[in-house]
């Protein structure tokens, strides 16, 4: 008697710092593998124009994300300018045990929790060409001001410190080199050999 078994889920973590086209390469990912899922997180921050409620993310109150975490309902959450960002557990344990592969848009502090608890998560860095342009494009987006711009260039410095937790690190000058490595690194990583 065969005994077939589901393959598991796998998932696939991408941080960078504010600015680094991170969203650019995950949305060009998503419309790329059609079978990866994006985790939409929880955040107590408030939406920015066009965000959707459960698409972009579950936009909740500061009580409610503090009764998530007293509850272990987040695989990780952490506060960042302010505000609280969190990955549902159950999301990801169903996700994986239905062989789902699962897109993480987290930051590095998430990033290490995720690691913690799923050590086989393939992990990619997205780092800037350099400092200065990075300062560039915030200041281009045109939806920071200049003391944002700062904050940002500072957790930049500290994240990019933690590059090197990751497996795999892009940096993003030129963005059909960076999507073509990035799409290098699922093919190679996430898709189904034999």
């Amino acid at each position: 008697m065969e005994k077939h078994t589901k393959r598991k889920g796998r998932l696939l973590v991408i941080s960078a710092p504010s600015g680094t086209g991170k969203t650019t390469l995950c949305r060009l990912l998503m419309d790329q593998f059609k079978g990866i899922s994006y985790s939409v997180s929880h955040t107590t921050r408030k939406p920015r124009a066009g965000e959707v409620h459960g698409t972009d993310y579950y936009f909740v109150s500061v009580e409610e994300f503090e009764r998530m975490i007293a509850n272990q309902e987040l695989v990780e959450w952490a506060k960042v300018h302010d505000n609280y960002y969190g990955t549902s557990l159950g999301f990801i344990r169903q996700s994986i045990d239905q062989g789902r592969d699962i897109l993480l848009d987290i930051d590095v502090q998430g990033a290490a929790n995720i690691r913690a608890v799923y050590p086989e998560a393939v992990t990619v860095f997205i780092m800037p060409p350099s400092m200065e342009a990075l300062r560039e494009r915030l200041g281009k987006r045109g939806t920071d001001s200049p003391e944002v711009i700062e904050t940002r260039i500072k957790n930049a410095v500290m994240e990019m410190e933690q590059k090197d937790l990751y497996r795999h690190v892009i940096v993003n000058d030129d963005l059909e080199t960076a999507k073509n490595q990035l799409f290098f690194i699922v093919r190679a990583c996430l898709e189904p050999t034999g």
